[in-house]
């Protein structure tokens, strides 16, 4: 019968590329660990890899058992650590995915009246996954994912939390300053700073430069929203961001925001989970927070 050691072995050789380094992380000799990857190939009835020079190579049967192991590990492992946190007294952890540069600002909005909601839930906040968050909600690298761009996939639930516009943000007196909106066209004289996302995933190319046909004078890329905020307010630029979160930085530095448009870029914020755990209390009540939030504030759009 395969049994999750069998996994855990094909999974941890994969990793570390031999059956010495795999022996070491799993506390067992290299010849303990050859005796059993022989008795589980006899059990299969295949082999799981094979030799070449000093490489193990995963056969098709192994590639196969990888991918499984892949899928169902994660799974288990969520799941001791939940009945570890139950046993405890803690409610759970939330793990929350960011696949959205600024929205780490807004959900700074939302952390502190959640963790008085719920003192027995443990937050933790994975930045890395920034635009590949769908892959880490299926193996339980997160369980909550905020991203403007939901993916349709089999067991997977994005729920709406709130709508906001994108706007150019500009040096105050900038020659684009105080005009209803901006045309594609006037911004190829300009320096384009964005964070450092395919074009093709930039709302200001793909729903406002690209259709027109236009490119910016140069194209730069930033990864923290503060210093592209401080390049803007240097003249150093213009970028596209969140209309709330330029309100928020103008009343320190001297920004303004112009319309992408004369329709602008309306854009909504997700929050994506798995399906199996849309009805965890605590989860539906992160949702239900950041809803709140959304539909009680004024600042998301910018002012016809």
């Amino acid at each position: 019968m395969l049994e999750r050691i069998h996994l855990v072995i094909v999974r941890e050789v994969d990793r570390r590329g031999s059956l010495t380094a795999a022996a070491e992380v799993l506390c067992l000799t290299q010849s303990a660990l050859s005796h059993t990857v022989k008795k589980m190939e006899q059990m299969l009835g295949t082999a799981v890899w094979r030799r070449e020079g000093r490489n193990l190579r995963l056969t098709q049967a192994g590639e196969y058992l990888l991918s499984v192991a892949n899928r169902v590990l994660p799974q288990l492992e969520h799941a001791q650590a939940r009945l570890v946190q139950y046993a405890i007294g803690e409610r759970g952890t939330l793990r929350i995915g960011m696949e959205c540069h600024p929205c780490y600002q807004w959900l700074l909005k939302i952390v502190s009246p959640y963790l008085a909601q719920w003192p027995d839930v443990h937050l933790d906040v994975k930045q890395q996954f920034q635009f590949g968050g769908i892959g880490a909600l299926f193996v339980y690298d997160i369980d909550i994912l905020v991203t403007p761009d939901p993916l349709c996939r089999t067991g997977l639930r994005f729920e709406p939390v709130f709508d906001y516009e994108q706007v150019l943000v500009v040096q105050r007196g900038h020659a684009l300053t105080g005009r209803a909106y901006v045309e594609p066209a006037q911004l190829t004289d300009e320096v384009l700073i964005t964070y450092p996302v395919d074009i093709d995933r930039l709302d200001i190319y793909s729903q406002f430069l690209i259709p027109a046909g236009v490119r910016p004078k140069r194209h730069e890329t930033i990864e923290t929203t503060d210093i592209i905020v401080q390049m803007v307010a240097s003249g150093r630029g213009v970028a596209a961001l969140p209309f709330w979160l330029v309100r928020e930085y103008s009343n320190k530095m001297p920004i303004e925001a112009v319309q992408l448009g004369r329709e602008g870029i309306a854009k909504q914020i997700f929050v994506g989970m798995r399906e199996a755990d849309a009805d965890t209390d605590y989860l539906v009540a992160f949702v239900a927070l950041a809803r709140h939030l959304g539909n009680h504030t004024a600042a998301w759009h910018h002012p016809r």
